[in-house]
């Protein structure tokens, strides 16, 4: 079964799903690998954004103050979070088609909380399974081979760096960790 990438972001009103709500989230089609050929898509072409009602009352100040939300205009603006959850399922069933449905993040442990959780709490089930994930962090880790300390974002070489800015708009990032994402999948490590 062919793979399907889909990067990911997440901005959330704390550090757990669960206790705390993640405000928004944005997806975009990375590139797709049959296990022979790597093939990249402009991550802006095929995209999934919402912004969500909170479903917590818990807030960690710090955390909101990352992402510039403000939860008193999502609690009457935002989506609802079942319906949201669904209609991203449904847009990644049509993208991914008979592919194999695979969340990126940088790193991806963060998003992946959130959004295995949201699926799972709202759907039963996510359509990235228990395990449909890859982490870049780790990737560019063992490809650079450098200590874990040593592979954040702003320890990559320039011909992996994005051209696009860190924003905190979960649409922007995750649109900008894609274009990581597709040098980093072919990078061979430093010459």
């Amino acid at each position: 079964m062919n793979d399907i990438y889909f990067s990911v972001d997440i901005e959330a009103d704390g550090p757990i799903p669960g206790q705390y709500s993640m405000l928004a989230f944005g997806l975009c089609v990375a590139a797709t690998f049959d296990g022979k050929i790597f093939q990249p898509r402009d991550p802006a072409a095929n995209t999934f954004y919402r912004e969500l009602k909170p479903i917590f009352d818990a807030v960690d100040q710090k955390a909101l103050a990352v992402s510039g939300l403000d939860r008193t205009s999502l609690a009457s603006k935002g989506s609802d979070a079942s319906h949201a959850m669904q209609e991203a399922a449904d847009w990644i069933a049509e993208e991914a088609g008979s592919a194999r449905p695979v969340l990126v993040g940088y790193p991806i442990v963060f998003d992946w909380m959130f959004m295995h959780w949201y699926f799972t709490h709202f759907l039963g089930e996510s359509p990235f399974r228990s395990s449909g994930a890859l982490d870049m962090k780790s990737m560019f880790q063992s490809k650079a081979f450098v200590t874990v300390s040593d592979a954040g974002r702003n320890d990559l070489p320039a011909e992996l760096k994005a051209q696009r800015p860190h924003t905190h708009n979960a649409l922007d990032d995750a649109i900008e960790q894609a274009e990581i994402f597709n040098r980093l999948f072919v990078w061979k490590g430093p010459q």
